[in-house]
């Protein structure tokens, strides 16, 4: 009788890896089209002159958009200097938020970023709504961790509609040999989205509704999973503190074993949340873990 056995540390391979590439100043990049790919997600693909050169690899990585302010009608990006980006005075100051590389096609010069939309929109998710092909965005980056997964026996990935394109993105690039599991907890049924993943990781999806807590803890608890493992943890603040502590605390898991990042918290703004957001990543990187 045979076993079939985990891949060791040894011969596993970093995942989401992309070559390092020289700084660049934000792109300025058009509208090439909008698709609306699930019930609270829409897809808009960029494109432009200036989108030569992105780095490959980039799919799940971080970047940085760039929006008119209300009642701009030109959008101005900052540039790059010396020190670091140099910002245009505030009065022509973009709007900046985080988001997700879905994917980027270096052929066919395309970029997908997946906006998830809300009942009461903030500036993002209106503007995606309301985009027309030929509108202008900017776009900086990538940035986040490289690798973004290390290499491990076994992982997991856990996170929330905002998660969904990082690790949808992550399990394409995963060898087929990967064992781990997935937990994503979504809005409805008319969320969930075909994924491409190896036979061994388990993918769950969760439901969540405005009146019910996060089920994502409770549901990592009841996991088997190998102590040698690594897990990506992204969405709600709440939520990730939570799950990122108890990988800490109850299952021994060291803070290089993680990659944990707050993409929100509920009730507050990206603004209102951007310190509290970097606190929690820099607790992990203070003591040796990961993030960009």
């Amino acid at each position: 009788m045979s076993m079939q056995t985990e891949p060791s540390v040894e011969r596993a391979v970093p995942i989401g890896f992309r070559a390092e590439t020289p700084r660049t100043p934000p792109r300025r990049l058009t509208v090439l089209r909008s698709e609306r790919i699930a019930r609270h997600l829409l897809r808009i693909t960029l494109g432009g002159p200036e989108l030569k050169g992105f780095p490959l690899h980039s799919d799940g990585s971080h970047i940085k958009l760039f929006f008119r302010r209300p009642g701009q009608t030109a959008l101005t990006l900052p540039t790059l200097g010396p020190r670091g980006p140099q910002w245009p005075e505030l009065a022509l100051r973009p709007l900046a938020r985080t988001y997700t590389v879905s994917a980027y096609d270096a052929e066919r010069q395309e970029l997908c970023v997946d906006f998830v939309l809300h009942d009461h929109p903030g500036p993002a998710s209106a503007w995606a709504e309301a985009a027309q092909v030929g509108d202008e965005l900017g776009v900086a980056g990538p940035g986040g961790p490289n690798p973004l997964l290390r290499p491990a026996e076994t992982y997991l990935l856990c996170g929330d509609l905002t998660a969904l394109p990082a690790i949808a993105a992550l399990l394409r690039m995963m060898p087929r040999t990967t064992v781990g599991h997935v937990l994503l907890e979504v809005p409805s049924p008319e969320d969930m989205l075909p994924l491409e993943s190896p036979p061994g990781v388990s993918v769950r999806w969760l439901f969540r509704t405005p009146e019910t807590d996060s089920p994502l803890e409770r549901e990592v608890r009841r996991l088997q999973f190998s102590t040698r493992g690594f897990a990506f943890l992204a969405g709600e603040g709440g939520a990730v503190v939570a799950i990122r502590d108890y990988l800490l605390n109850e299952r021994g898991f060291a803070r290089k074993q993680l990659y944990a990042t707050p993409y929100w918290r509920a009730a507050h703004t990206e603004e209102e949340y951007h310190e509290e957001r970097h606190r929690v990543m820099d607790e992990l990187d203070e003591q040796g873990g990961t993030h960009g």
